[in-house]
């Protein structure tokens, strides 16, 4: 198994959105996000689909994830008909505080299949916990997905690494 980058984008100055492009062939495609950071304090890291290089935000996003916080405490997180997948705890601003993550993406060429996503994170949330999740989504409409978008629930992106690999 090989990795072939697709589309990179560095935040070093505060953005909306980061939006990955080039999905074009029916391969497992895989997205990491490093050191991911909002402008604000306690926000959430969500993640939508593209078509034509524009996000999709109707309610047909279902997800659900375990978390593993480092107090201890395990949370199932779970969403359906959502407007987004969501697989993060609320993120913070301090210098530590931030989201990474390896996204991969499958069906997300097919026009006659849902697109899914699995999900590994590690976060520093806006309490200074440290947190690991894993799980997946779907996106309940049969279509064809060329990217992924990433945003914070509200305010901007202000660091991070995003990254869009074809898996081979």
């Amino acid at each position: 198994m090989g990795l072939v980058q697709v589309a990179t984008n560095t935040v070093t100055s505060a953005v909306a959105s980061v939006t990955l492009t080039g999905i074009d062939s029916d391969d497992v495609y895989m997205v990491t996000v490093n050191n991911a950071q909002p402008v604000d304090d306690n926000k959430l890291f969500i993640a939508r689909v593209t078509v034509s290089g524009t996000p999709q935000s109707t309610a047909n996003y279902d997800y659900a994830y375990k978390d593993f916080d480092s107090t201890t405490t395990f949370n199932n997180k779970s969403g359906a008909n959502s407007t987004y997948w969501l697989n993060h705890r609320a993120i913070g601003n301090s210098t530590s505080e931030m989201a990474n993550a390896i996204y991969y993406l499958y069906n997300f060429n097919s026009s006659s299949e849902y697109s899914f996503i699995t999900v590994e994170a590690t976060d520093t949330a806006y309490t200074g916990n440290n947190i690991g999740s894993q799980g997946g989504g779907v996106y309940t409409v049969a279509e064809a997905h060329n990217g992924l978008s990433m945003v914070f629930s509200t305010g901007n992106i202000a660091s991070g690494t995003f990254t869009l690999y074809r898996v081979v």
